[in-house]
């Protein structure tokens, strides 16, 4: 099952889609993950933490799976922005 996290801007680093979907704790667990080859985008390894995603872009890390979507102020997801 893959989970869509809205971003307000046109695209997002990968280390902080991470951050944002909650995949781990802080920007250092990000860049390990990362550097370690534990993160897919699209379904392939990527090793850039500063890989601009874009809505549509799919995320995966320890079988999860999250999907870059467009930002909904509607969707009560309780988020601040």
């Amino acid at each position: 099952m893959t989970t869509d996290v809205g971003i307000r801007d046109d695209s997002i680093r990968l280390g902080q889609f991470l951050k944002l979907a909650n995949l781990v704790d802080n920007g250092a667990e990000a860049k390990t993950v990362i550097a370690e080859g534990r993160v897919t985008v699209n379904g392939e390894v990527d090793l850039r933490r500063g890989r601009q995603l874009v809505v549509g872009d799919e995320v995966g890390l320890a079988g999860v799976s999250v999907r870059v979507a467009a930002y909904d102020p509607e969707a009560g997801d309780g988020l601040p922005w």
